[in-house]
């Protein structure tokens, strides 16, 4: 987890900065304290989080340990290229190599605010929207669900007893003490909220578990259809793959695609993952409709009419993205969207 310290630098640094003596390991310690620190932070937030999110951790981790380490060096060798004018004295001072030292420095603590926002990064990991490629995606669903009924459930309840009592004294579960400040903090505020729970709470409650209801439900869906033929597009010099349990849409290119080719890939989005060796981003239809644009791949406008034949079907013009906008996607029979490619 710790990345080498050089105390050699460490010592010249300190030394050209003051006139005590250098404590001989301080900037190991230091850096090893920093890391420890956020070893601590990592283990706080696995406790939070699936474990699907601990192998995302570990490497936030690595990161900040080595780029600290490689900070720590960059600035023990800044501060040891030119020495402080309380060291040295005034006489022949180097002020040019100095202004030169000062720009460095200031870079240098940019640099330290960037590695610092890594511990933002992790406190924030598995915090957001439940990835449905996460293993314990459904588990973290159906009890955040539960929870969420728990408390409409006893929301509703609440406001049963409050309006029968007109006061929350004797709801089950609740001390004296928390329902006198409770009927104190009803009495003060405005009206439209003068109830333990008032309808916006509750409205914002159902939306939840709507939301959450539709999230399982996506999840079917992706279990049925991860298999389907529509999920695999081919196209000279590779294919596009729909992952459905990975939730990714993935190109995979039989050779390195040329530099106009990474580029435009890099810029709609999608990043190089060297484990499944194809460039990826998140399944959405506009990842579908991207990819299918970057790689000149046009859609064809199906008949309306089945008697047609395929002769009219196949007549039909190209749509270009100035044309026409990302096609509706179809939907499955238990109303999971699908992302067809052809």
């Amino acid at each position: 987890m710790y990345y080498p310290i050089d105390e050699n630098t460490a010592r010249l640094s300190h030394q050209m900065m003051s006139m005590s003596d250098y404590k001989e390991g301080s900037a190991t310690a230091g850096y090893r304290a920093a890391v420890d620190e956020a070893a601590a932070l990592v283990e706080r937030q696995k406790q939070k989080v699936s474990p699907f999110y601990h192998e995302k951790l570990d490497a936030l981790l690595d990161r900040y340990a080595r780029r600290l380490a490689q900070w720590t060096n960059d600035y023990n060798r800044n501060g040891a290229s030119c020495p402080s004018i309380l060291v040295s004295g005034r006489a022949n001072f180097p002020v040019r190599k100095k202004q030169k030292q000062n720009a460095r420095e200031d870079s240098l603590w940019r640099e330290y605010n960037e590695i610092k926002g890594i511990l933002s990064k992790i406190k924030s990991v598995g915090t957001g929207p439940i990835d449905p490629a996460d293993p314990h995606a459904r588990e973290m669903l159906e009890d955040r669900l539960q929870r969420l009924q728990d408390t409409l459930d006893k929301g509703k309840a609440m406001n049963a007893h409050y309006r029968k009592h007109k006061t929350m004294k004797g709801f089950p579960g609740m001390a004296d003490e928390t329902a006198a400040e409770m009927d104190e903090a009803i009495k003060s505020a405005p009206a439209f909220a003068q109830t333990p729970f008032p309808d916006f709470e509750l409205t914002s409650l159902r939306g939840k578990i709507k939301r959450t209801q539709e999230n399982l439900a996506k999840l079917d869906g992706i279990e049925q259809h991860k298999d389907d033929a529509a999920n695999t597009l081919e196209f000279d010099g590779g294919k596009i793959f729909l992952n459905m349990e990975a939730n990714r849409l993935q190109i995979l290119f039989d050779e390195i695609p040329d530099e106009e080719t990474r580029s435009a890939l890099k810029s709609h989005g999608f990043k190089w993952s060297r484990k499944n060796e194809a460039w990826q981003r998140q399944l959405t239809r506009n990842a579908v409709y991207d990819a299918k644009h970057i790689l000149g791949i046009t859609d064809t406008k199906r008949a309306t009419d089945a008697d047609e034949g395929d002769a009219a079907q196949d007549a039909a013009p190209p749509a270009t993205p100035e044309e026409a906008p990302p096609p509706e996607l179809p939907t499955a029979a238990d109303g999971q969207a699908l992302f067809p490619l052809a």
